[in-house]
């Protein structure tokens, strides 16, 4: 692979220069300190960076720099026997890791960039979707339908897509919905996999998991390397018109069991798993993608259903999280759930200690741009806490979010530290699925397929 999409390698000079960083920080503050010229910040080795949960924390001081001394007293600065300068402790610095080295050297518009997963026109790569990636330096990519004609024009685009990225920060998010049942995005080269309510109704986790390593083993054959599924979702609405059979069943241990299962089989064979949608979009009676749908039920009533599925996505180290566009009034009365600081800060990150990367889910849906301007919810939602935010449709409104995210920070609206907060979680988990911007061979799916459909066959549902 060439070096040169390969940001996460420390380089000699990059480690010299931050060491003697390190070593002039400690110095003003450590008047009888020293600093080790044999500080070590190289990177670990590929794929062994902690995760976005343990990197999170504190990225606006990679160093570690030590505090100062409190002032001594006249008494102390008199002593009758002098204290050998050898026994004053040295200031040491924590050694970086690479996903701290990688955002050391990024500009403020590159890290704004890392903040967006795009979408894309058509099967080939046009102007818009080049100057996207070469010139604004999004962070990802998501295909839907419309993006996929067939096997080998999928994996063209998915190819030029790495290319264009090529001197860039970091890897792209290569994304997709590819859930099974009704949201399909493959194309017709590889096996159907049924809908998460069908496996539901075998109440066997076991199966889960297997179509959760299948699923991410036909993705990735294609170049792709995030999968928004599973979902975790309860169907506790017979009337809600858009999860249904998206959901694994209608009760929290089903759902949790199975769905959990799921996301462990996506990220055994490689691939980030995204739960979705928090806080639950199983009891809404409208679809977010056209309107804002609201339910108006209690913490209490909330925490006995909904939560149950994401907590134990939470405790067994989620990588991602999506936001669902649902205005939860007794939670938060004036925003959706995805610009809530009270659901994403207050209660996600907050009371269920979530550290993981938190991203919208569309932002040019119904439910936000029927009732706020992009560059508004953009602005919001970030401050809210979410690290990526997916803006699926139109060139301009990619503009739009990063126009407004850049000018947030530049007149104080939004401190570069908080963009740090979050460009690091995403570099750290793309770190640690060792994405890469290498292009794919066209894949051989017969064996795959077979095992899809033995899949199906074990289920007795054709």
């Amino acid at each position: 692979m060439n070096n040169t999409i390969l940001p996460f390698v420390a380089t000699p000079r990059r480690r010299h220069l931050f060491a003697t960083w390190v070593c002039s920080a400690a110095l003003s503050v450590l008047l009888l300190g020293g600093c080790s010229s044999n500080v070590n910040t190289g990177s670990p080795a590929a794929g062994s960076a902690s995760t976005p949960q343990s990197t999170a924390a504190a990225p606006s001081e990679p160093g570690g720099a030590a505090s100062p001394t409190s002032p001594a007293t006249p008494a102390e600065t008199a002593p009758t026997t002098a204290t050998p300068a050898m026994t004053t402790p040295a200031a040491t610095a924590s050694p970086l890791s690479a996903a701290e080295e990688t955002l050391a050297s990024m500009s403020l518009e590159q890290k704004i960039g890392q903040m967006l997963l795009v979408g894309i026109d058509g099967t080939k790569l046009d102007a818009k979707a080049r100057s996207m990636i070469s010139e604004d330096q999004v962070g990802g990519i998501i295909l839907y339908a419309d993006n996929i004609s067939g096997l080998k024009s999928m994996v063209s685009l998915i190819n030029e897509l790495k290319r264009s990225n090529r001197g860039n920060p970091a890897p792209l998010w290569i994304s997709v919905d590819q859930e099974g049942g009704k949201v399909s995005r493959l194309p017709k080269e590889y096996a159907t996999f049924l809908a998460n309510g069908t496996v539901g109704a075998q109440g066997d986790s076991r199966t889960a998991g297997t179509m959760g390593r299948l699923l991410a083993r036909a993705v990735k054959s294609a170049g792709f390397n995030m999968n928004f599924a599973p979902v975790l979702d309860i169907a506790s609405n017979p009337d809600n018109p858009i999860i249904g059979t998206r959901s694994f069943g209608s009760t929290a241990e089903q759902v949790t069991d199975l769905g959990i299962a799921e996301m462990k089989g996506i990220a055994d064979e490689g691939v980030v798993p995204v739960v979705k949608h928090f806080p639950g979009h199983g009891d809404t009676s409208v679809d977010s993608h056209l309107e804002l749908p609201v339910v108006n039920k209690s913490r209490d009533e909330l925490a006995a259903l909904e939560w149950l599925p994401f907590q134990a996505a939470v405790q067994e180290q989620a990588d991602a999280v999506m936001i669902a566009h649902i205005l939860f009034p007794q939670l938060d009365p004036d925003k959706p759930a995805s610009l809530s600081v009270p659901v994403i800060k207050e209660l996600l990150r907050g009371e269920m200690g979530y550290q993981g990367v938190v991203i919208t889910d569309d932002l040019t849906m119904g439910a936000i741009v029927k009732n706020y301007t992009l560059a508004a919810a953009a602005v919001d939602t970030v401050q809210a806490g979410s690290d990526i935010l997916l803006v699926a449709h139109e060139y301009g409104n990619e503009q739009a979010v990063r126009k407004a995210l850049l000018a947030a920070v530049k007149d104080g609206t939004i401190t570069e530290a908080r963009i740090d907060e979050s460009v690091l979680r995403i570099l750290a988990l793309k770190d640690k699925y060792k994405l890469s911007d290498e292009a794919v061979p066209v894949p051989e799916l017969s064996g795959l397929n077979r095992e899809i459909k033995s899949w199906r066959a074990s289920l007795a549902v054709q």
